[in-house]
């Protein structure tokens, strides 16, 4: 049997370094509704060293996550960490002891959240920080202008290397561009939601990689079913024929699936061997409606 592994996935390089296309997404090892630590600790644990162990040199996470719970748990697991390892985190929101997420953008907050992620990953300097603007389901078009020169001072401060935007529109992609150079986009793109499409394309030609999140459970029944109609075909699953089909979408796309289950990592890994041919490439991109440029 063959070893899944992130380093079949290609390469793209993020801010200063050439990373595997597969990273992996912490979320998920924070406990129920991304609340407190995870149930099983030492699973979490596993899952991580696993990741690395199989090429994953790009971790995503987050110091609200929990809050605390992901990050104290990357260090647990990795820390010292590897040097070819990527850790790109977010800030821009807080928890509640409710549960909710209130956007926490306000210099103050900030910097607040940069030494949280510091300090509770352990490190002097964050890779990667994505300012992760408000929105549920879409962006929500405001301006970004006075968090991200926050952030651009925390990095001139030498507390970050690189910035990122998250749930951002192209107007305030342009605007963050204007304050301080942008390594990375993270919003929400999967098969159905193509809305992002031009701005994959444009970042492509400028070797800036889009990093998609998508939850398959955002799916209608009609769309799921003709997602698995052609997993079915392949002898895979949904999840790991929907990275494929990102994977294939365009070279400047990082995937970061996440989970807390060893053998969902494995087959979150062994998309990076699923080869779509023509006939599953054009299925998939009809369940979105509008074909892939």
């Amino acid at each position: 049997m063959t070893t899944p592994t992130a380093q079949r996935s290609g390469q793209s390089t993020l801010g200063d370094r050439a990373v595997n296309r597969l990273g992996h997404g912490a979320m998920q090892l924070a406990g129920p509704n991304v609340m407190g630590p995870p149930a099983d600790r030492g699973a979490a644990v596993t899952v991580l060293r696993l990741a690395v162990e199989l090429g994953v040199d790009h971790i995503d996470t987050s110091d609200y996550y929990g809050p605390h719970a992901t990050d104290e748990v990357i260090r647990e697991a990795l820390h010292p960490y590897p040097e070819d390892l990527t850790i790109v985190t977010k800030v821009g929101a807080e928890r509640t002891p409710a549960g909710e997420w209130p956007e926490a953008l306000s210099p103050e907050q900030l910097r607040t959240a940069v030494e949280d992620n510091l300090r509770n990953l352990g490190v002097e300097v964050l890779d990667v920080v994505n300012l992760r603007m408000p929105g549920s389901s879409e962006p929500v078009e405001r301006s970004l202008a006075e968090p991200f020169e926050a952030l651009a001072a925390l990095q001139a401060d030498g507390l970050v290397r690189h910035l990122g935007v998250s749930n951002v529109t192209t107007q305030q992609l342009s605007e963050a561009r204007s304050i301080a150079p942008v390594v990375c986009v993270q919003n929400h793109y999967d098969l159905v939601h193509r809305h992002d499409d031009p701005m994959v394309d444009a970042l492509a030609r400028e070797g800036i990689p889009y990093v998609p999140f998508f939850p398959l459970d955002g799916f209608t029944p009609l769309q799921s079913a003709a997602l698995e109609t052609v997993a079915r075909r392949l002898e895979d699953s949904p999840m790991q024929v929907a990275l494929a089909w990102l994977l294939a979408r365009s070279p400047n796309l990082l995937l970061i699936p996440g989970t807390s289950s060893v053998a969902h990592l494995e087959e979150n890994l062994t998309a990076a061997m699923l080869v779509l041919g023509p006939r599953e490439l054009e299925d998939l991109d009809d369940i979105g409606g509008t074909p892939a440029p």
